[in-house]
Order: C-alpha cells, then structure tokens, then sequence
C-alpha cells in the first residue's frame, strides 16, 4: 500500500462544555492537521495523488471553514452573544475535541472522493488526535 501525507496549518478556538478541564474555558490552537492518502497502485505519474491537489481541496476548505474560527458545541451559552455580534463561528454537534475536528476534515475530504486513510490534528506539539478508515 501507498501513501502520501500533505500537513497544513491552521488556528482556531473552542472550548468544551460539561468538562471540569481547563478546555472548559474558551481557548485558541495553532494546529496542525496530517492528510493521509492511501492507493493500491500508482497513476500514471507515479503518484497517490498530487499534492498540489490535496492543497487545492483539503486546505482551501480548512482555511474558508475552520481557520480563524471559534468552534462551539451547538448547546453553547456564547452563541447567541456572537451572532449577535457578527463574530465567526462554527456549531458542531458535540463537543469540538480534536477527535471530533479531525473526523470532519476526514468526511470532508472523502466527500471529494479522495482515498483517506487517516486524518491526524495536532492540537499542541505533543497532543494528537486521528480519525482513520478502519
């Protein structure tokens, strides 16, 4: 099996309802997100696939929906006051952990017919979390 990884980078903020952590308090990351592809066989360049593709689909959309962005659980006390405001932000179902932040990335890349194997965020230099086809 093949593959290739593509990084990018990206900042946001969140926090985590019902917890008793620090990461109950709105707070901001610089992380980093791994694109994993995977192929059986290469194309007829010799690649998975290009990683100017990968940046054209996968970063292009990081930046436009999650970079810069406050993500907030849908039952979040703030949301009101933001929309209020005219901030940016993004509701997400559940509590935005990274778990829940990567496996967006994942869908939205498999979306684009892209053959994922694995989505990795680096919320800090020693923290990861992955959501990956079984």
């Amino acid at each position: 099996m093949y593959t290739v990884t593509r990084e990018v980078h990206f900042c946001y903020g969140h926090r985590l309802l019902n917890y008793a952590g620090k990461c109950r308090h709105l707070h901001g990351h610089n992380g980093k997100v791994e694109i994993v592809l995977y192929a059986e066989t290469l194309d007829t360049l010799g690649m998975v696939r290009d990683f100017e593709e990968i940046k054209q689909i996968v970063q292009t959309w990081i930046d436009e929906t999650l970079d810069h962005k406050l993500i907030l659980c849908k039952g979040d006390p703030l949301i009101p006051s933001l929309k209020i405001l005219g901030e940016s932000y993004l509701v997400t179902n559940e509590n935005p952990t990274a778990e829940v932040i990567a496996k967006m990335i994942y869908d939205y890349a498999t979306s684009q017919n892209l053959p994922i194997s694995e989505v990795r965020l680096w919320e800090t230099e020693k923290s990861c979390a992955s959501y990956r086809l079984s």
